[in-house]
């Protein structure tokens, strides 16, 4: 089973995710996307330990090429999350690269692997801005990974102010 959950920012989307892990027996992974760099990011990675602590998380820390991790079959798999994956991939090499088809068929050979794989992504371009090229490209990149992943789950919920609502599923 894929779960996608998605939401604008710190509307619980985590805690949503975690809870989804909860009802799972076996092992669970926790794929980490977020590189650190800068106070901020190491803050949210501090804040994101704190919360799984004691739920019983292997975690797996993985920038780019998710398909190289090693899972063992059958385990649960929450990858948090998607839009930092993305950008990873997207910028590395300090160009930009379309992405959206190799990170979606990743996430795909993720998903055939695992018993659950919940995904956690943003929700971005909402408000009505005009971005510079390369943040724009990153907009619609995640939208359209956002798009082939929802239409490949089982369930996409969406968390608004801390209220899980499904979408589908």
């Amino acid at each position: 089973m894929m779960i996608l959950v998605t939401g604008g920012s710190k509307c619980g989307k985590s805690c949503c995710a975690e809870s989804l892990m909860n009802t799972v027996d076996g092992p669970k992974y926790y794929l980490a996307t977020m590189i650190p760099y800068g106070e901020e990011a190491f803050s949210a990675i501090d804040r994101h330990r704190i919360m799984r602590a004691d739920k019983g998380f292997l975690t797996v820390e993985q920038y780019t090429d998710i398909d190289r991790v090693e899972i063992p079959d059958g385990s649960s798999v929450l990858l948090e999350c998607l839009s930092n994956l993305l950008a990873n991939e997207m910028f590395r090499n300090k160009k930009i690269n379309i992405c959206s088809d190799k990170i979606a068929a990743d996430i795909l050979r993720l998903k055939n692997k695992t018993n659950l794989l919940v995904i956690v992504t943003n929700q971005v371009g909402y408000d009505g801005i005009c971005y510079e090229r390369g943040t724009a490209g990153y907009i619609a990149e995640l939208g359209r990974i956002n798009q082939k992943i929802a239409a490949n789950a089982d369930k996409v919920i969406e968390c608004v102010y801390g209220i899980p609502v499904i979408l589908k599923g």
